[in-house]
């Protein structure tokens, strides 16, 4: 069984920062990549940002310059740091991890239960 749960979701204004973290936990062989999503109401669940190690990294062009997804392999955590926040960031975010529960399985990807970022104006 694999859980991953998210923290640090929360209230902030415009122009303020939030730090939410992800930590995957259960029988883990191997972590591959692991990754943000966010979902607005009544939009569709998009990639924020995403991490395979320290130097391959990927960002919704929304975000390029203002969040920073990092990752400690020891702990098996993402975090996602998000500075300069606006409004359009309000969102349910989503942590996610491809990984594989033994040497020979497959790469299976598991979510997070979400936490609520809301950026007010």
């Amino acid at each position: 069984q694999v859980h991953l749960v998210e923290s640090g979701g929360g209230l902030v204004q415009a122009g303020g920062s939030l730090r939410l973290s992800c930590a995957a936990s259960g029988s883990i062989f191997s972590i591959n990549r692991m990754g943000w999503h966010r979902q607005a109401p009544g939009k569709q669940r998009e990639l924020v940002a995403a991490i395979i190690s320290g130097d391959n990294t990927n960002y919704a062009d929304s975000v390029k310059g203002r969040f920073t997804i990092s990752r400690d392999n020891a702990k098996n955590t993402v975090y996602l740091q998000m500075n300069s926040l606006k409004v359009e960031d309000t969102a349910v975010y989503y942590c996610n991890a491809d990984l594989k529960l033994s040497m020979r399985g497959y790469t299976y990807a598991y979510w997070g239960q979400g936490t609520q970022v809301t950026v007010s104006s």
